[in-house]
């Protein structure tokens, strides 16, 4: 971790400073230096941040995630992302923090994220030119936004001297957008998107055109960005935009309409959330796993199914990374629309995070997540998978995998290799008991402690 850095140039503005021995965070930002919580109650004046009606936010160039942090007081909760730039390790400056954050960047692709999804996206001098290649980066913004959900910019070039050009061209992309401008406060704009397609029926100015059919907006795993509008949800969906859906917290167990073509989606949905409460209890009460402990904020879900285990955590003073496999059934919008957060991600990949950032990680069907469903056979190696969960893991932290007792064999030979202890149980009573439960914890070792 490259120390002072960040505190060193941005210490003024209030994201780090250095105190001795420690860092300290301030809660400040560029656009904010005094402070996170003075911001957003600037920004509730105009957006109802209170009351659940707002849960899932986006903070594009998030530098050490103080915004999504203070909104987590809100229970909003934010992904928040940043490259690896020239403030090198901020991302895991928010993760040390214990506050969501992904490393990532507006690039050439589009963000691995469902569509319609965020009921807020906020930029605070994230400096993303929105307006180039066609406005490719705004449209971006547009497929991950929910209907009826809000768009924030703090900064450049709102309002800012010698961006005129550019502050006029973002004006006009969003009403091109359709978008209602809800404020201009200083150098913050806020805009609300519509809640359909209608306003686009009308329009005669030349801009971007909405995306034909073939264009499927809730893929995104290595899709390249486009510069077409993503249509809106289906009617029989209209209940995914941010005025029908249902207020946080009860949208956490309300069965998401966007699933409904799944067959018996309603039975499978209420009896996953059963099962994940019974498994969670069993985990805390039977196998004295730490989860509720201040020992585990940072939880990683590499298989998150309907998000049924992060729902029986909410209590719990964690956040989960829900991961759905890019090639499994995608079920990453339904984890969305009941108020919790993830990634589409494909393991035989490295994870977009830095060494040693999760306390814990929960793996069910470990080798389902490198089989290749299309030609049968392993599309990368158990292995590499291990070692990728190893380089995320905290030392002390914990994995639990589920699966069948072949695979946990394997599972466990593996993880005696990489220096976990493990210990295999059976499954909760209510279980089939056809899977077996390894706990490994990472021990803490170096060089010289096996050397010597």
């Amino acid at each position: 971790m490259p120390h002072n850095k960040i505190a060193d140039r941005k210490g003024h503005q209030g994201w780090m400073k250095a105190e001795g021995p420690y860092f300290i965070f301030p809660g400040g930002g560029t656009m904010f230096p005094d402070g996170a919580i003075q911001y957003i109650q600037k920004l509730k004046q105009y957006l109802p941040i209170s009351g659940g009606t707002i849960r899932t936010a986006l903070d594009v160039g998030c530098g050490v995630a103080s915004f999504g942090g203070y909104l987590l007081k809100e229970d909003i909760l934010t992904m928040s992302f940043a490259p690896r730039d020239s403030h090198k390790s901020q991302i895991q400056f928010a993760l040390e923090r214990g506050i969501p954050a992904f490393l990532a960047m507006l690039g050439t692709h589009r963000l691995p994220f469902p569509a319609h999804v965020f009921d807020l996206i906020h930029c605070s001098r994230c400096l993303v030119p929105f307006t180039a290649y066609n406005g490719s980066y705004m449209i971006e913004m547009d497929r991950l936004l929910r209907s009826g959900g809000y768009f924030v910019i703090s900064g450049p070039p709102v309002q800012w001297p010698k961006q005129e050009k550019e502050w006029t061209d973002l004006q006009d992309l969003a009403h091109t957008l359709c978008y209602e401008l809800v404020i201009i406060d200083g150098n913050t704009a806020i805009w609300k998107k519509p809640s359909n397609n209608s306003c686009f029926a009308l329009k005669s100015v030349p801009g971007p055109t909405l995306c034909d059919e073939h264009d499927d907006p809730k893929v995104a795993w290595y899709v390249p960005l486009k510069d077409c509008i993503s249509q809106f949800p289906s009617l029989k969906e209209k209940e995914n935009s941010l005025v029908e859906l249902p207020k946080w917290p009860s949208r956490l167990n309300e069965p998401p309409q966007r699933a409904a073509d799944i067959k018996n989606f309603l039975d499978i949905f209420k009896a996953d959330t059963r099962r994940w409460q019974r498994r969670v209890t069993y985990y805390k009460n039977v196998l004295n796993l730490k989860l509720g402990s201040s020992s585990v904020r940072n939880v990683l879900d590499m298989n998150a199914g309907f998000g049924g285990f992060a729902a029986a955590l909410i209590a719990d003073p964690v956040w989960i990374m829900n991961v759905v496999p890019a090639y499994t059934i995608n079920t990453l919008a339904v984890i969305y629309d009941r108020g919790l957060i993830g990634v589409y991600h494909d393991w035989c990949e490295a994870f977009s995070t830095y060494p040693r950032t999760y306390d814990f990680i929960h793996a069910i069907g470990i080798e389902s997540l490198i089989t290749d469903l299309s030609r049968g056979g392993n599309r990368c190696s158990l292995v590499d998978l291990m070692i990728e969960m190893d380089r995320i893991l905290r030392p002390e932290g914990t994995v639990v995998v589920r699966d069948t007792p072949k695979v946990i064999d394997r599972v466990a030979k593996i993880a005696s290799a990489i220096r976990w202890s493990t210990e295999v149980y059976d499954t909760e009573p209510e279980s089939n008991r056809k899977e077996k439960l390894l706990v490994a914890t990472k021990q803490f070792w170096t060089l010289s402690s096996i050397s010597g």
